[in-house]
């Protein structure tokens, strides 16, 4: 498979049928010229070097050159190298509520677009440690699986909103019984699960299931997003209201959140607006017993851009030396 670092300079290869379309255009005005001084025939006959055929022969070998330049600037890659690294590190679950309640403007620009910054800030952080990401509301979904591979962390991250799981609700004990399950079977000591929610739990017993992942090795923090006032909750242009009318509320429920990271081993951390609180829980989790992993990831693809390159200045070269003027010698004169 090949693909283009730079696929944008592909565009310049619409400039190719312009270098024929410019030189007949060339063409046509010299005829004229010609016709002007006298009989066009008589006046070729008075200019006998002059060659018709270099001038398209030299356009063609200069727009095959132009070609196998922009393909050679745009940086064509082949393959992928995979290539397996052991490193050390724990296993970080990062389970990150995606409900309406999200939407709640008491951080900015709202709750869950604040959560995402900070994952994404503290996975710039990260070195040897493996991170999963699991997103949840009525239900769980594993956005990614447990990688090094932070790059593609942060892709996945950029994706998720409130969309991402469509039954609406707050079940956190299911989201961590997924997230015990997609640790990997390369761990056994150093795992742990950050939940990030305001902590309205309607749908499960969070409770128990965080106290059975201690019960597997697993801890489980918990950050807390929101206020205790309450913030009303944005959707479609208006204030989210209930089948009353009334509008809806949301709050942050801090001994929910307490009581889970006691079960689970773990602490909480009330998320400010200056430090959410990632940081000093992942300080806390590399404190536990590193694991070695060992991790296949796809490095660099195989450049293939200098091929392309030598192939245009060789071109640009040969029309260069072949010039204009018609060859004096024929490979079948008579002497």
């Amino acid at each position: 498979m090949i693909i283009f670092a730079h696929s944008e300079y592909l565009l310049l290869l619409l400039l190719i049928p312009f270098f024929f379309l410019g030189m007949a255009l060339w063409m046509g005005a010299r005829r004229r010229r010609l016709r002007a001084i006298g009989d066009e025939e008589l006046v070729n006959q008075l200019m006998p070097s002059w060659s018709r055929s270099k001038r398209w022969v030299r356009t063609i070998i200069y727009s095959l050159a132009f070609f196998f330049f922009v393909i050679g600037l745009s940086r064509p890659q082949i393959g992928a190298k995979l290539k397996e690294y052991k490193v050390k590190g724990a296993e970080i679950m990062v389970v990150l509520d995606v409900s309406n309640s999200m939407l709640a403007k008491d951080y900015s620009p709202n709750r869950l677009e604040r959560a995402k910054l900070a994952i994404s800030r503290i996975t710039d952080k990260l070195q040897g440690d493996r991170i999963g990401l699991i997103i949840f509301a009525g239900s769980s979904f594993v956005q990614l699986p447990i990688t090094t591979d932070y790059v593609s962390a942060k892709m996945f991250l950029n994706n998720i909103s409130t969309e991402s799981i469509p039954i609406q609700g707050t079940a956190i004990g299911d989201a961590i019984n997924t997230a015990v399950r997609s640790f990997s079977a390369q761990s056994e000591n150093s795992r742990a699960i950050i939940v990030i929610t305001d902590g309205e739990n309607h749908e499960d017993d969070a409770v128990a299931a965080a106290s059975q992942a201690a019960e597997a090795g697993v801890k489980v923090y918990t950050i807390g997003v929101g206020s205790a006032e309450g913030q009303p909750i944005p959707m479609g242009g208006s204030l989210l209201k209930d089948k009353e009318g009334n509008i809806v509320v949301t709050k942050l429920d801090e001994e929910t959140l307490k009581e889970i990271a006691s079960a689970g081993g773990g602490a909480y951390v009330h998320a400010g607006n200056d430090e959410f609180g990632l940081t000093p829980i992942v300080n806390d989790i590399r404190k536990m017993q590193e694991e070695e992993y060992s991790s296949v990831v796809f490095e660099e693809y195989d450049e293939q851009f200098m091929y392309f390159l030598a192939i245009a200045l060789a071109l640009f070269v040969l029309e260069m030396l072949i010039g204009e003027r018609r060859s004096r010698r024929h490979l079948f004169d008579k002497r």
